[in-house]
């Protein structure tokens, strides 16, 4: 039985965060990952397998390095599913904001 992972099980972690966002302007090692984190290697690539698995990162071998970049079409499909309630409690806020500005005491 071939298990999935949870993609937002997956970004719910601040060091994976971190990992994509360092991944977003270029294509990086697990070594190269490592270093900019002060955690043993295997924890980072632990974190690596399940953001591969969950096909937020994608692998290409150059020679003897695998190299880790950002999944597009996986993140765009995040993104598109986040935006229908980032747009709600937009609006939600902006509501909230008209009020306290109509009711601001005055000095």
């Amino acid at each position: 039985m071939n298990l999935r992972r949870d993609v937002f099980q997956a970004i719910a972690d601040p060091t994976r965060r971190a990992i994509l966002l360092l991944l977003a302007s270029q294509s990086l090692t697990a070594g190269a990952i490592a270093s900019k984190f002060d955690t043993a290697r295997p924890t980072i690539s632990k974190h690596l397998q399940i953001l591969t698995e969950c096909e937020l990162l994608g692998q290409e071998q150059n020679g003897r390095e695998i190299y880790y970049h950002l999944n597009a079409k996986k993140m765009k499909a995040v993104a598109d599913f986040i935006e229908p309630f980032r747009n709600m409690w937009d609006d939600r806020f902006n509501k909230l904001e008209t009020i306290m500005k109509k009711y601001k005491p005055k000095k």
